[in-house]
């Protein structure tokens, strides 16, 4: 089986998100850059806990089935524009994660309430408008507003987090939604503190550093945190 240790890992994360109760059924998705022109991504209408290696599919560019007898995610062009956008990106994770989800209804994007932000974007996470789901127009509105963010809020939708690794692309998901926890129990109480966009800067930077350290050390190949 082409990639098995890739596309294992795609079906275990998946049921490891599901637990943390960041997917659910089959909602969401999950891929990852397998070559240069391929990736895998988690199948169509198959719940999570049913999900073996063999059930992820691995595609080209064009959306093409490379192997595998299922049909991929619905939100393959999705994925697939996110890939041609940064061709760092290693790891994309699509969910419906329901903090982050409420503000997607909402409409509000997440501003700089904890300097973890830095990791996902500058200062603030954005939201794209709502456009219909699995759809060409939905892949091209994200590639247009998230930027070089590493995270984005879908209107009315859901979530979508993007990294160098699968499994950074799953840190940063659940960063999301630990902000959007944060931000949206803060708004019940008051107006939340935001940090300013030169300590989000700051941070950045000491993030960027750590990763480098941790690297020249051998401890990792790239870390969740490297920007």
């Amino acid at each position: 089986m082409l990639f098995e240790d890739t596309r294992r890992e795609i079906a275990e994360l998946g049921r490891r998100l599901e637990r943390e109760g960041l997917l659910n059924h089959t909602a969401g998705n999950l891929s990852a850059r397998v070559a240069p022109d391929q990736v895998a991504i988690s199948p169509s209408s198959i719940p999570y806990p049913d999900i073996s290696a063999a059930d992820v599919v691995v595609v080209d560019m064009d959306g093409r089935t490379v192997e595998g007898r299922r049909r991929p995610s619905s939100e393959l062009a999705l994925h697939l524009a996110m890939y041609r956008m940064r061709p760092g990106i290693g790891g994309v994770v699509h969910t419906h994660a329901p903090y982050a989800t409420t503000l997607a209804v909402l409409g509000v994007p997440i501003p700089a309430v904890h300097y973890e932000i830095a990791a996902l974007a500058l200062d603030q996470i954005p939201v794209v408008p709502y456009v219909t789901y699995g759809t060409v127009d939905l892949a091209e509105r994200v590639r247009e507003a998230i930027g070089d963010a590493n995270a984005a809020l879908l209107a009315n939708h859901g979530t979508i987090a993007l990294g160098p690794t699968l499994g950074a692309a799953a840190t940063f998901t659940q960063i999301l939604e630990s902000l959007a926890m944060l931000y949206y129990r803060a708004r019940l109480f008051g107006d939340p503190v935001i940090l300013p966009r030169e300590e989000i800067l700051n941070v950045r930077e000491k993030f960027t550093r750590s990763a480098q350290a941790l690297a020249a050390a051998g401890q990792y190949e790239q870390s969740a945190v490297s920007l």
